[in-house]
């Protein structure tokens, strides 16, 4: 069985199938040139989408803590200006980075701003940098998404996990997600090189999560550096410290596998 690739128009190859939200049986495709993986033309994302921020992500907290810090070592790199976070959920990033001086604005289609009220992003606008954190796993139409927001700057600083040039098969990698529904697109480096230079840009990665298109020249050690900075971070951070002494530890892993098994017991919500 195949389809067409949605990044670089090749023919994708079923190589595996899982039952979303537990109960819908949809086919994952591999593109035989990029290496993107995508799923059956997913008809079930309404009901995906029934609670905006899934009960699953029981990480977003901290994730945001994470990101704001790695912007503000990154925004040193890039021209003053103002930025918009994209797709940004509640608007905790966006409140957060205004706290830290930054002028930044949220957008996002489906989910309410609560945190950052006042400070809507104007889509016609340009922007120094657009982020995007989460989000691009969620594309129905990755190019129209993607295109659409580097019309708006010259820098996208985005995650989302990258996935092997050979996928695994849906039971081997948890970032599929199929209880959820709202994983749907899958992008291996290779992928992610295809759109850099449909755009003109240079792309920066961690080989992991991270990443950067930007039409302006940034250092190809930025990872590095970014990874440096946060081991210095960590090593004076005095909460990690007190957390330590006392024996405690993060719980974010273990919630996920909570909720995870509450959810497969269940008709797939929470």
């Amino acid at each position: 069985m195949e389809t067409i690739c949605k990044i670089c128009n090749s023919p994708s190859r079923n190589f595996d199938s899982a039952k979303i939200l537990g109960k819908y049986d949809v086919n994952y495709f591999h593109c035989q040139t990029c290496g993107f993986v995508q799923t059956d033309e997913p008809f079930w994302l309404r009901e995906a989408y029934s609670s905006v921020i899934s009960s699953l992500d029981v990480g977003i907290v901290q994730r945001n803590i994470n990101n704001a810090r790695r912007l503000v070592f990154f925004l040193k790199f890039i021209s003053d200006g103002i930025c918009m976070d994209f797709g940004g959920g509640d608007g905790l990033l966006t409140r957060m980075m205004r706290d830290y001086g930054f002028d930044f604005y949220h957008y996002d289609k489906y989910a309410k701003n609560e945190y950052a009220r006042g400070f809507e992003a104007d889509m016609g606008k340009k922007y120094a940098l657009i982020t995007a954190f989460e989000n691009f796993e969620h594309y129905v139409n990755p190019l129209d998404e993607i295109d659409s927001l580097m019309k708006m700057t010259d820098a996208l600083f985005f995650s989302t996990n990258v996935i092997a040039p050979n996928p695994p098969l849906i039971k081997d990698w948890w970032y599929y997600l199929p209880v959820t529904g709202q994983h749907i697109s899958f992008y291996t480096l290779e992928t992610l090189n295809f759109v850099a230079k449909k755009h003109g840009c240079q792309l920066l990665s961690d080989d992991c999560s991270l990443h950067i298109l930007s039409k302006t020249p940034i250092h190809k050690n930025f990872f590095k550096q970014l990874k440096q900075y946060e081991k210095e971070r960590n090593k004076n951070d005095i909460t990690k410290k007190i957390r330590k002494k006392l024996g405690k530890e993060s719980r974010i892993t273990n919630d996920f596998e909570l909720i995870l098994q509450a959810i497969t017991k269940t008709d797939g919500t929470l």
